[in-house]
Formats: C-alpha cells, sequence, structure tokens
C-alpha cells in the first residue's frame, strides 16, 4: 500500500515557504553565508551580560582575545573574550571616571593602552561634549579594578553623534567619526591628549555613515563600516585617500564594530545583541578566499572552511533556484494525485 500523499494545502504551503526563504536570501547583502571564509577566526560572545557589544579591539599582547564592552546601561565595564571559546575571560572595572553615558567604541593605542570612547549622542547632537577614557592593557586575563584617565572632548563646529573611535597604531593620534548620513566627518584630536583641559577635535575629511572604524596594525589603512557596507581607504599624511576599496561586510542585523586581528590579516565584523557573532573576513591586500590560510591564534583548529562564494548573490540564486525547484516539483506532484 502506497503512503498517503501529502495534501495539496501542505505542499502549497512548503513550496511557498521555501520560495520566500529564498527570495529572501537572494536579495538581502552578505547574509550569513558572506561568514564563512577560509582561515577566518568568526566566533560567538556568549557572555550573557554582553547584550550591546559596540566595539571591538585585537589585543596585542594575548592572542586571539579581543576587547568589547556594552553601548549602555550597563556600567563602567570592558570585557575580553577569548575567540576560541567565546568566553569572557577577564572584566575590567573602571574607576576615577564618571559615569558612562554612551560608551561606543574601543581602540588599542601604540603605548599598549586601551582608549574608550564615551562619544554617542542619539539625542541628534545636543551634548557638548563627550569622553574618552584610558588605561592600559591589563598583562594578566582577570577580573580587576582599574584607575583610568578621563579625558573631555568637545569638536570644533559643536556637537555629534558619534560611534567610531580609531586611534594610529604608529603616531598614537586618536580620531572620531561622527554618524550623520549627509554629513559625516572624521575629526582628528590633538597630538597628545589632555586630561586638564577640552580636547578640541578638528574635522579633516568627509565620511560616509559610520558605525565604527578601524586602523591596520600598520598604520596605512583605515577601514570604516556602517549598517550596509564598509570601505577600506589608504592613510597617507593623516588623511583617508581616495573613496576607498568596498569590503565584502556581513550582513549584521544592528552592525556596530569593527577591527583588524592583531596581524592585519583579518577584519572581524561584530554586533550588537545577546550571543552576537563576530564574522572574519580577509582585509585588503590578503589572499582571497580561493587561496590558503591558517587559523588565527586563539581560534579552533576546524575554523577554516572550504571556499565558499562570499557575496550574496551567487548564494541567493542557487537558494531561489533550489526554492523554485520544489514549487515546480509540486505542482507535478499534484497533477499526477489528480489523474490518479
Amino acid at each position: 500500500m502506497r503512503p498517503p500523499l501529502p495534501s495539496a494545502a501542505a505542499l502549497a504551503t512548503a513550496a511557498a515557504t521555501a520560495l520566500a526563504t529564498a527570495t529572501v536570501l537572494a536579495v538581502l547583502p552578505g547574509t550569513a553565508y558572506a561568514a564563512q571564509s577560509p582561515g577566518a577566526s568568526s566566533f560567538t560572545i556568549s557572555d550573557p551580560r554582553i547584550k550591546e557589544s559596540s566595539g571591538l579591539a585585537a589585543s596585542r599582547i594575548h592572542p586571539g582575545v579581543y576587547w568589547t564592552h556594552n553601548d549602555s546601561d550597563d556600567g563602567p565595564y570592558v570585557y575580553a573574550v577569548d575567540s576560541a571559546t567565546g568566553s569572557t575571560v577577564a572584566r575590567v572595572t573602571l574607576t576615577g571616571i564618571g559615569r558612562p553615558r554612551d560608551v561606543e567604541a574601543i581602540s588599542l593605542g601604540p603605548d599598549g593602552q586601551l582608549y574608550v570612547g564615551d562619544i554617542g549622542d542619539n539625542r541628534g547632537g545636543t551634548w557638548d561634549h563627550v569622553w574618552i577614557y584610558r588605561f592600559q592593557e591589563p598583562r594578566q586575563l582577570g577580573d580587576v579594578t582599574v584607575k583610568a584617565a578621563q579625558f573631555t572632548v568637545r569638536y570644533e563646529d559643536g556637537p555629534r553623534n558619534a560611534e567610531s573611535l580609531m586611534v594610529h597604531p604608529v603616531t598614537g593620534r586618536v580620531y572620531i567619526a561622527s554618524k550623520d548620513e549627509s554629513r559625516g566627518g572624521l575629526y582628528e584630536g590633538p597630538a597628545q591628549l589632555s586630561a586638564g583641559a577640552d580636547n578640541v577635535f578638528r574635522r579633516v575629511a568627509d565620511v560616509p555613515w559610520v558605525t565604527d572604524g578601524a586602523f591596520s596594525p600598520d598604520g596605512n589603512r583605515l577601514t570604516l563600516r556602517g549598517y550596509f557596507t564598509a570601505r577600506t581607504y589608504p592613510w597617507k599624511d593623516g588623511r583617508p585617500e581616495g573613496e576607498g576599496e568596498r569590503v565584502d561586510a556581513p550582513w549584521q542585523g544592528q552592525a556596530e564594530s569593527v577591527t583588524y586581528t592583531a596581524d592585519g590579516s583579518t577584519l572581524m565584523f561584530g554586533s550588537e545583541g545577546a550571543s552576537s557573532r563576530v564574522v572574519a573576513l580577509p582585509a585588503a591586500g590578503t589572499p582571497s578566499p580561493g587561496g590558503s590560510a591558517s587559523p588565527q591564534p586563539g581560534s579552533p583548529p576546524d575554523t577554516a572552511t572550504s571556499p565558499e562564494p562570499t557575496g550574496s548573490f551567487g548564494k541567493g540564486a542557487l537558494v531561489l533556484a533550489g526554492g523554485l525547484v520544489l514549487v515546480f516539483g509540486a505542482k507535478r506532484l499534484l497533477r499526477r494525485r489528480a489523474r490518479d
């Protein structure tokens, strides 16, 4: 006795669901398919306390460890996450500062100090000053309390919202990129930050909508990311040059952070949300996805994967084709059932 065939309604529902899913995957740029690159060290932040990871900085003294922090409503805390496990291996409590307001970025300077940017202003740029906190990267990992320096920041052309703070790895100069759809700017801080006076940042370049940025470890490139795109610019004479090179950044719901790995070979893209994923992609000037690469320090030995298309079109087209096959197959099956 032949098993009963699925009902026409069930087949139609399954076919429609498959087609809808395929269509979404085909049109969304940089979906999860772009997350798997050869030699990448992607990982998931497992600490339930980190719900709004808004910045990333690769440690230079602890291979495979990344510093991050929550956006707001957390406190004066910075977390060290091991990319091999996704677990938090240190929480640093900052003292000597006021109550953090809207912490958006973190960067490691050539002096081995971490710079934390309390620079967000979701009120459309109404706060007349913001802050930068600075402390030495701990040489031992574990929960610790440290005294941080606090620097007051003002912009020469008035208040604005910002989510990106980058410290140049050679000069130690601090830069902030404002977040504005049409008038975004890159701001340069003074040669040395002062804890006893306001630090005025001046506009040196126009930039697109930016949620984070990072210098390459050699200081020759600057990568800026937004919610949907990312670009890498040559860095020369203290300025980004040209229009930059587009980076096939992954699709992330709340795309908030980017950093280079310590060796400069890989860009790490992070996002907000519980159990958020940090996605690794080859940086400009490194082997393409078709080449061979080794896992980054701190990554599990099986993180290297086979080459896959990084763009969404190829994968989306394949999935869409599969959805269409399912639809037409369902129709043929229904016609055969009708004849029987």
